[in-house]
């Protein structure tokens, strides 16, 4: 058995100063000639949003023993590369070697709460949050050692972990300033940051630490993470969404499955325990052909699916309304259209999985969810166990793109751990389980109606979007874990979840006189949640394709057209940016350039996105040559992470945009694994190239959600241009082109 003492900061930092004793000071010097200190400017306004519950210099960073800076960050890492960007601002304010400063992601008991990872929100909560606690870290270590060294505070030099004067050859590290103790104070405007002339990181493109880990195939990931005696286990999933377990034989379970360890029941929850992964896929095999289930009632049909959701939905609810609204009678200059996405998956590479060990007190559980203080709030009504018994550490995942099958993987862990104490155990979902019961991105609808002025400008606008929540994530309510609705006593969802994300721009960022947006909400029959970028991938789409057939209708170029309806010069930046860099090329018979532009949210990220296809008309097949991004994220902390966003945002928008869709029939789902629910391969990937306006004076924004939502209208746009068809449901498909 592993021992685990109770995780507290003061066991964490002793441990982790232990670890680091091999490298005193390594590069703590100053060189011969004093290093030029740039000047630090007041920071004023309000303070990052993670800073409500975390105010504190400590609960952001402490100094080790050895001098160097261990940052605390409640964010995970899902491949947006948060750690090196944080290292980076950490670094700048404290004028540090990178190599001085470790991040330290979300753990409960010592990161800051900050809720999920989500939104786009990384850098501007928490990498913010960091760059304020570093800069008032480093106010207050100047201040202790202009007592120290008995002189004035412009007569110090901080640099490279060391504070000297001047005038003298005396130099203490941030420990010894410290004298053993952190910088509990709290963080207040104005705050001291390093003038963006002076940056030595912030801006670069640095490289991720973890990147040739998986180039080497290094275990980084929870689902390759092992422990000494670990043990594995999968759940028996029901027949179907209300299906309930009418009878289970699992005698001659022990003699067909050698390796077997324990079954656990309780309700409809059948989970089995074994020694190896592969004697749990059996065991769930030979149980469920031994096991009855309760029929779960039909799906409607999928051909009828957005009549149904249009039936179903509530009476609308208008969530944005501007001047007068009121359409003319002239058929001449009023245009109308209807576009639909059908559900789609999270698609990640690796299926979901969760590790939980109880000790007799304590739950630990390592998880790859997006929220590991939510997901322990929800873990612990769903046990009815104290928050503080259960701690959690976030390990990044093989995919992710929202709230997927992770925390369910934890909460089936959690389960079976507590079933089986002082165990590791295991839970691996396959392939067939993640398509079949994870919460899935919404379907949506969304009909347009505009009218043009006699100059062919847009006078009237009016949204219409009927969708499901696009968040239910784990929290408060424990029956967001699928595990609650099966147990003895099972859970019922208390509320729908964030209903807001999905009219998430819906009202075009452009100038329009009249507008009104009306959202209809429905509870479809899949089960939903958060999907990378929320509504706004389906709603930009619908609106970046109907302003290409608005331009078209008042004989306008789509670009010029565009620009005639904006005000704002950032956005206007970067669409002139996307013709400069997608103009020069040549066509062929077949193929076209289609455009497209949002502002996130319409309140962070600009992004303008083209797309150049190709269409064989006798076949439908449908190829994209090349996809070129210009992106305004405001001040840029790494250049090489947010590119990577950019370009890995594009992608996945191309592969919902031309292939993917759940699909059901009965009261089964069907796209059950890559075959029945293709995504994009190696082969299909487009060139892509991505430019970055770069505004350090303005706010840090994140990147992970923003490429998204133009992506899918810019394909549409060049099938348009390409083949003179243009389609308004998604996917778009080699059938849809020859309908």
């Amino acid at each position: 058995m592993i021992e685990f003492q109770k995780t507290t900061r003061r066991n964490f930092l002793k441990n982790i100063g232990y670890i680091s004793v091999g490298f005193p000071l390594l590069g703590f010097s100053f060189k011969e000639q004093d290093p030029v200190i740039a000047s630090r400017v007041p920071s004023e306004g309000n303070l990052p949003g993670s800073m409500r519950n975390a105010g504190t210099v400590n609960a952001w960073l402490h100094v080790l023993e050895d001098g160097r800076v261990l940052v605390f960050s409640g964010k995970v890492e899902l491949g947006q590369g948060i750690r090196m960007a944080i290292c980076q601002v950490a670094a700048e304010e404290l004028d540090l070697e990178l190599d001085q400063v470790e991040v330290h992601l979300a753990e409960t008991g010592l990161t800051p709460d900050e809720g999920y990872t989500a939104g786009s929100g990384s850098v501007p909560n928490s990498a913010m949050s960091v760059r304020y606690a570093a800069a008032t870290a480093r106010k207050k270590l100047l201040e202790l050692a202009s007592k120290k060294l008995n002189a004035p505070e412009s007569d110090l030099i901080l640099f490279n972990g060391l504070v000297k004067s001047k005038n003298g050859n005396q130099s203490l590290n941030f420990a010894e300033l410290l004298d053993g103790a952190q910088i509990d104070m709290e963080v207040s405007t104005p705050i001291p940051v390093k003038v963006k002339s002076g940056y030595r990181y912030v801006g670069k493109a640095l490289p991720r630490k973890d990147i040739p880990k998986m180039v080497r195939a290094e275990s980084i990931y929870l689902q390759d993470l092992r422990f000494p005696g670990m043990l594995h286990a999968r759940v028996l999933r029901p027949s179907g969404y209300q299906s309930k377990l009418l009878k289970l034989d699992d005698t001659g379970l022990g003699s067909a499955v050698s390796g077997l360890i324990k079954t656990v029941i309780n309700g409809s929850f059948v989970g089995v325990i074994t020694e190896r992964e592969y004697e749990a896929i059996k065991a769930v095999e030979y149980l469920r052909r031994r096991s009855e289930w309760s029929q779960s009632p039909a799906f409607p049909n999928q051909e009828n699916l957005y009549s149904h959701l249009k039936e179903i939905a509530d009476k609308p609810q208008k969530v944005r309304n501007k001047g007068n609204v009121e359409l003319s009678q002239s058929q001449n200059t009023r245009y109308k259209a209807r576009y639909t996405k059908p559900y789609l998956t999270h698609g990640s590479i690796g299926p979901g999985c969760g590790i939980a060990m109880f000790d007799g007190e304590i739950l630990h559980i390592w998880s790859h969810s997006q929220g590991i203080y939510p997901m322990r709030r929800a873990i612990s009504g769903m046990l009815k166990m104290e928050e503080e018994k259960i701690h959690i550490v976030s390990v990044p995942g093989a995919g992710c793109f929202g709230h997927s099958t992770a925390d369910d993987a934890a909460a089936d862990a959690a389960i079976l751990a507590m079933a089986l104490p002082e165990k590791h155990i295991r839970v691996q979902w396959s392939r067939e389980d993640e398509h079949i019961w994870e919460p899935y991105g919404s379907a949506m609808m969304m009909e347009l109606e505009a009218e043009l002025d006699n100059n062919g400008k847009i006078n009237t606008w009016i949204s219409n979007v009927w969708t499901d929540t696009h968040s239910m994530r784990p929290d408060s309510d424990p029956a967001t874990l699928l595990d609650t609705r099966y147990l003895e006593s099972p859970m019922q969802l208390k509320g729908r979840g964030y209903l807001g994300g999905g009219h998430r721009n819906a009202d075009p960022y452009y100038s329009i006189p009249n507008m009104q947006v009306n959202a209809h909400f429905f509870d479809g029959p899949l089960r939903v949640s958060s999907l990378r970028s929320l509504g706004a991938y389906t709603t930009i789409f619908s609106i970046e394709s109907f302003m290409d057939e608005l331009a078209e209708k008042a004989g306008k170029d789509p670009i010029e057209f565009r620009l005639a309806h904006l005000d704002d010069p950032r956005a206007i930046d970067v669409i002139k940016k996307i013709k400069e860099i997608s103009s020069n090329q040549k066509l062929k018979n077949g193929e076209g350039i289609g455009y497209a532009f949002s502002r996130y949210k319409n309140t962070t990220a600009y992004a303008a996105i083209a797309a150049k296809v190709t269409v064989d008309k006798d076949t439908g097949t449908i190829k994209v040559l090349n996809m070129w991004a210009a992106v305004d994220v405001g001040e840029i902390i790494n250049m090489d992470g947010i590119i990577n966003q950019m370009e890995g945002g594009m992608i996945q928008a191309a592969s919902w945009t031309l292939k993917e869709q759940v699909t059901f029939e009965g009261n089964k789902i069907t796209s059950e694994d890559w075959g029945s629910y293709p995504i994009f391969r190696f082969p299909e990937i487009p060139e892509v190239e991505v430019v970055m306006i770069n505004r350090p004076e303005e706010g840090a924004e994140g990147g992970g959600e923003v490429s998204m939502p133009p992506t899918g209208a810019a394909i549409a746009n060049a099938v348009y241009r390409a083949s003179g068809k243009r389609l308004y449901d998604l996917p778009i498909t080699p059938e849809k082109i020859l309908g």
